[in-house]
């Protein structure tokens, strides 16, 4: 399987960005999550994904604003992530929903709520970092991200340890 950054273009995003109601009458809520919620969230993204994503995570928690956002249910239950500027400014990554909580829409939103942000802290562009072949029609789909030719390993050539 291929990996690849794709790259999205912010300025041709729709102008307003509205969350979907079913995701309001199963109270579901997509927010910047706070610092007393980091060591939570980090905890649910090293069980449910992976270490190198918490130390992303991490990294976009200490920005100012936070760069990332999350899903919760019931004020409670976390379902997935999203971040941005945590391996490298003006990078999209990770982002993680669930398994039981996925084919809702959930990943789309987390992926909107961090595009959005980028487009108004004045990015035109956003890069999609380390895409997974199978990965990449949801990209596509959600916010027509392109494929970058001959951009894998790019910046993640260096990465310790390292598996493709």
């Amino acid at each position: 399987m291929r990996n690849f950054d794709m790259l999205v273009k912010l300025y041709a995003l729709p102008e307003n960005h509205i969350i979907a109601p079913a995701f309001a009458e199963e109270n579901i809520r997509f927010h910047r999550p706070m610092a007393a919620d980091k060591q939570k969230i980090t905890d649910f993204i090293r069980i449910h994904f992976s270490s190198i994503w918490a130390n992303e995570f991490e990294k976009a928690m200490s920005n100012q604003p936070v760069s990332c956002f999350v899903a919760v249910k019931d004020g409670r239950e976390i379902l997935g992530f999203s971040c941005y500027d945590a391996s490298y400014i003006n990078f999209f990554g990770p982002v993680g929903v669930l398994d039981k909580s996925r084919g809702k829409g959930i990943g789309r939103e987390l992926l909107l709520c961090a595009l959005y942000a980028m487009r108004e802290k004045g990015y035109a562009y956003a890069i999609i970092g380390w895409c997974a072949e199978k990965n990449a029609p949801f990209y596509s789909k959600s916010a027509n991200a392109v494929e970058i030719a001959d951009s894998f390993p790019g910046i993640y050539g260096n990465l310790i340890g390292r598996e493709e």
